[in-house]
């Protein structure tokens, strides 16, 4: 059996200029940008919309499956923030799993990336479209007809409003980061206030007799409220992928996973005691735009109601912004590494943004926002997820057998009992999505090796310089150093 190609974070570092000007990226994106954009991706559909589910399935104690859920992110965003101080490229997980497992392997964890960020920015997309029709109706009693605001699947055509999101972000994306950076911490601002407010709204109204039966459907329904808890933190690895962008990534980075991940769990919870301590887990409960209920059934008024869906709306968009953004970056990281066609690494010189990859990335999600049923899908991407976040556990332990010397801004603390939790906690997860799930992606996995072999193995820029007989990470590192 060959050994794997595995590519030095030092050469990975030199091909992408990382130390210098990433690749025809401009770095403009501070310490406080990058934890906006870090709440941009990950504070939006999963409160605003997945709150509900995730209440369903376990009721008052959803506060534990967002715990839960937290733990699992933070294990293995202390692997990212070592990682992504270290090797501070635009391709995330992905290069890290490149120089810590060997080049199938992140191809795979480059394919999970697809449907992870896909499935998200689609998903994302319709959960606005709910959003854009509740808050026409608390200003003008009217709401976009059906056939133009769900696809065919809820009894529409097609969902426009999800198209006209998605459009917008790959505009603003295609103008330049720094414009884009602007507006995901303005939208991170109005976010946060308005989940800040509904908190008030909602302990205004608190009954402790509301979070009785605490556990109605005991360690099942935490697990599978953990499970769908879980979507709601997807998107804080996305900060990684801003490497080649950040003023200084190797202490920025870290210090923005950390920070985000804090301050969302916080919020996540606070906001779901409120809602809950409010009207009762069965009102909350698999209800659309759940609260947007809430408020209107704490102030009698739709107005209160009229503010959260615009919160949520501005919320939902900026997701949709960062997570298409982390997206075009990690085609461009493989684009960069002959993995997939050339054209997504393509950087335009005027707005040193890669259009190209950005345009393409918007014309095919916004096919299944505008006409696919999500909710089947999932789970698959959050098993997708689920992986990925082991691998990078598992490259933090290769990297520091293979690359003891590596300089590391930010360290892994309690090594290696962190990761190997992260691994753990991980496959629970995992493993709580279903048997249907793990069949979806086995064979997920499968066409994607297929591609890999039939494409990005024979392609690659790194094999192909093997293959020539050159030594590209030893020189690179040289170079490098």
């Amino acid at each position: 059996m060959p050994a794997p190609r595995i590519k030095s974070p030092q050469l990975l570092v030199a091909e992408s200029g990382a130390d210098r000007e990433g690749h025809g990226l401009k770095r403009t994106m501070g310490l406080f940008q990058l934890i906006c954009f870090g709440v941009g991706a990950i504070v939006g559909t999963g409160i605003f919309v997945g709150l509900s589910d995730s209440v369903a399935q376990a009721g008052p104690a959803v506060v534990v499956s967002f715990v839960l859920a937290a733990i699992t992110c933070v294990f293995t965003a202390f692997s990212f923030a070592e990682l992504g101080g270290a090797i501070p490229v635009s391709g995330s997980s992905y290069s890290f799993a490149y120089a810590g497992l060997g080049e199938s392997t992140a191809f795979l964890v480059g394919w999970c990336l697809l449907l992870e960020y896909g499935i998200s920015i689609s998903a994302v997309a319709v959960g606005w479209s709910q959003y854009v029709n509740e808050l026409l109706h608390s200003l003008t009693g009217w709401q976009l007809p059906t056939a133009l605001s769900a696809g065919p699947a809820d009894g529409g055509v097609v969902n426009m409003p999800a198209v006209i999101v998605i459009a917008m972000a790959a505009v603003l994306l295609m103008r330049g980061v720094r414009e884009s950076a602007r507006a995901t911490a303005a939208m991170a601002a109005v976010k946060l206030v308005i989940l800040l407010a509904f908190c008030a709204i909602g302990y205004s109204a608190f009954k402790h007799g509301n979070l009785t039966p605490f556990s109605p459907a005991g360690l099942g329904g935490i697990g599978a409220g953990t499970t769908a808890a879980f979507f709601s933190y997807i998107g804080f690895d996305a900060i990684t992928t801003a490497g080649e962008e950040a003023k200084n990534p190797r202490r920025d980075i870290p210090v923005a996973i950390l920070v985000c991940m804090g301050l969302v769990t916080l919020l996540y919870c606070a906001v779901a005691v409120a809602a809950i301590g409010a009207i009762g887990a069965h009102q909350v409960g698999g209800r659309p735009a759940a609260l947007s209920y809430v408020v209107n059934m704490v102030t009698g008024s739709s107005i209160g109601g009229g503010v959260i869906a615009f919160g949520a709306v501005v919320a939902i968009a900026s997701v949709v912004l960062a997570v298409m953004y982390g997206q075009t970056r990690i085609l461009l990281s493989m684009s960069r590494d002959g993995l997939i066609p050339r054209v997504f690494e393509k950087v335009s010189p005027k707005t040193s943004t890669p259009v190209a990859g950005t345009l393409i990335v918007a014309a095919v999600f916004a096919v299944p926002a505008a006409f696919a049923p999500l909710d089947s899908v999932v789970n698959l991407c959050t098993i997708g997820t689920l992986a990925i976040m082991a691998v990078v556990n598992i490259a933090v332990m290769a990297l520091r057998r293979r690359e003891p010397g590596l300089s590391r801004s930010f360290r892994v603390p309690l090594y290696p009992v962190a990761p190997l939790l992260g691994v753990a906690f991980c496959l629970y997860l995992m493993y709580e999505t279903g048997w249907q799930t793990w069949v979806q992606f086995a064979v997920f996995l499968a066409v994607g090796f297929g591609v890999y072999r039939a494409y990005g193995r024979r392609h690659s820029t790194l094999g192909r310089a093997e293959a020539a007989g050159v030594t590209p990470n030893a020189g690179r590192e040289r170079q490098a150093v």
